[in-house]
């Protein structure tokens, strides 16, 4: 991965899949996809479980807990943000 490791997720932010960004759940492959316009991205590990919790009433603080809960011992504290960040840098959330 290159470009900066701090990418804007304040704690305070509401994500929201952007309205030409919608989350789907492939059953033949077993995961998580972001269908975009024109384009489809396929879900790695957990990140489709994270943009579940991006329902704009729940702010970046929110997520990270709800997350830390599911899984204890994980770095979410340091790993969500940063993927959410990046995500609202490629206009995919808002």
């Amino acid at each position: 991965m290159t470009g900066p490791r701090h990418v804007d997720a304040d704690s305070d932010w509401r994500p929201v899949l952007s309205r030409s960004v919608v989350l789907r759940h492939d059953r033949v492959r077993k995961t998580d996809l972001l269908v975009l316009p024109e384009r489809v991205v396929v879900l790695q590990g957990s990140a489709g479980s994270v943009l579940r919790l991006c329902d704009g009433a729940n702010d970046v603080g929110a997520i990270v807990a709800t997350l830390a809960a599911q899984h204890p011992g994980a770095p979410v504290a340091d790993e969500v943000p940063f993927f959410l960040g990046r995500l609202r840098a490629e206009g995919w959330l808002k």
